[in-house]
């Protein structure tokens, strides 16, 4: 396993959001749209390979923890601003959230 420098892992800004919107992406059968409340960074989008996991209902007010500064990325003509947190395995996936409520914004470290 590569080793990151802790200045490095510094780099990384790490956020919780707030799930506002959610859709499924028409052209992929795994791609979902989510529409990423962070407070004062204003709404965000990300584009993620959750579809087999959640449905956009289910994704709506639920907090989320999202890698804010990584480089945008096109995928099915959208562009992902931001990356959703997961943990999972060969069976199933899980967003990564917080156990008390945060107000969107809030730093992870």
């Amino acid at each position: 396993m590569e080793k990151v420098s802790f200045d490095e892992f510094q780099k990384i800004i790490i956020k919780v959001g707030k799930v506002k919107e959610a859709y499924k992406v028409e052209s992929s059968k795994k791609l979902m749209r989510v529409m990423i409340d962070l407070g004062e960074d204003g709404v965000k989008q990300a584009v993620a390979g959750i579809s087999k996991y959640y449905s956009p209902e289910n994704l709506i007010g639920k907090t989320v923890i999202v890698v804010t500064n990584l480089e945008p990325k096109t995928m099915a003509g959208y562009t992902s601003e931001v990356m959703l947190l997961a943990a999972f395995n060969d069976t199933d996936l899980s967003l990564l959230t917080t156990d008390k409520d945060m107000p969107p914004g809030t730093r992870v470290s």
